[in-house]
């Protein structure tokens, strides 16, 4: 996950570990697979803390939604739609308006299944403006 960075300052070499984000994220990729979710989700809200530092939204995003996906395969609904919710907001700030609605879907989803139907129906309301928005777009 960390690979060493050699710098020189002041005539010293100074070791200091980088973590390579992209890395992360192949990684979680893997052991999603595997089934390994717990491990995966780790690797997934690293990889996100990681983009976001570098500025790179749309990764974040996509690997907050993976940590969400990994946490509804582990039946953790509350975390996963914590992690889905914020790749929605990071993906509509951002202007990833239609990854933002597949967030959202999934976060529906979790509300369905720990039975809380108003929250549900108040993301299944939101979806459907941006649809419509979207839609209207074109």
């Amino acid at each position: 996950m960390a690979c060493l960075v050699l710098y020189v300052i002041c005539g010293l070499i100074v070791m200091a570990e980088k973590e390579d984000r992209v890395k992360l994220h192949k990684d979680g990729n893997t052991l999603y697979e595997l089934g390994k979710y717990e491990e995966a989700k780790e690797n997934f809200l690293r990889a996100s803390e990681l983009y976001q530092k570098a500025n790179n939204f749309f990764d974040a995003a996509y690997s907050l939604f993976k940590a969400g996906e990994c946490s509804f395969m582990l039946k953790n609904y509350e975390k996963a739609v914590e992690h889905f919710l914020k790749s929605a907001e990071l993906s509509f700030n951002k202007g990833f308006d239609r990854f933002g609605v597949s967030a959202l879907e999934y976060a529906r989803d979790c509300y369905k299944a720990l039975a809380q139907k108003e929250k549900a129906e108040e993301i299944e309301k939101k979806i459907k403006e941006v649809k419509k928005r979207l839609e209207e777009s074109f």
